[in-house]
């Protein structure tokens, strides 16, 4: 929280100094996302960014079991060994998420997630780490390891449909998955 915090301080500094490059041309800047009290301070992940958070776990755990399994030239894993990968990727340092804001959305951004503007300033640390892996144990608590692991086993497609889409996951039908659906929801609160 203390780095997002400073990141944003010094922002703040330049946007508000009229900083010039060193050829005297005005200098580009970018805001930094503006976070509801939800969003700074909640322990869990705001259902707005739930769709994305899913989609990132969902890359993770399938970047970490593919890697696993090459590791043993792409057999199948034993029940003990992809266990203890599950539960070392939902434990992992999830500092390289965070969130940006583009056209007034808000979005989780990081590895496996779109990118969506090169321009904008992504807050990291903070709260993020914490969401991820506390949603990512859930996911495997309430999916169960061989559910996961069968599905990565289909393939990366298979393993998202499993976690995010379906009737209950993030991004089903409307709930969370789309920019109308998001706006929808901020509306409603």
């Amino acid at each position: 929280m203390q780095k997002a915090l400073a990141a944003w301080l010094a922002l703040s500094l330049l946007v508000g100094s009229g900083a010039e490059d060193t050829c005297g041309s005005p200098s580009i800047s970018i805001p930094a996302p503006q976070l509801s009290a939800e969003e700074r301070f909640s322990p869990h992940m705001p259902e707005s960014l739930r769709c994305d958070a899913c989609q990132a776990i969902a890359f993770q755990l399938e970047e970490k079991l593919r890697r696993a399994e090459g590791k043993g030239g792409k057999k199948a894993l034993s029940e003990l060994d992809y266990m203890e990968v599950l539960e070392r990727s939902c434990s992992q340092g999830w500092e390289s998420y965070g969130v940006q804001e583009l056209d007034g959305e808000k979005r989780l951004a990081g590895p496996g997630l779109p990118r969506r503007e090169p321009m904008t300033v992504m807050v990291t640390g903070g709260p993020w780490p914490s969401r991820l892996a506390k949603m990512c144990h859930g996911y495997v608590g309430e999916r169960g390891e061989a559910q996961i692991y069968e599905a990565h086993r289909r393939g990366a497609a298979a393993l998202r449909e499993l976690l995010c889409h379906g009737e209950k996951g993030a991004c089903a039908g409307g709930k969370a998955g789309g920019p109308a659906a998001r706006k929808a929801t901020q509306n409603e609160l």
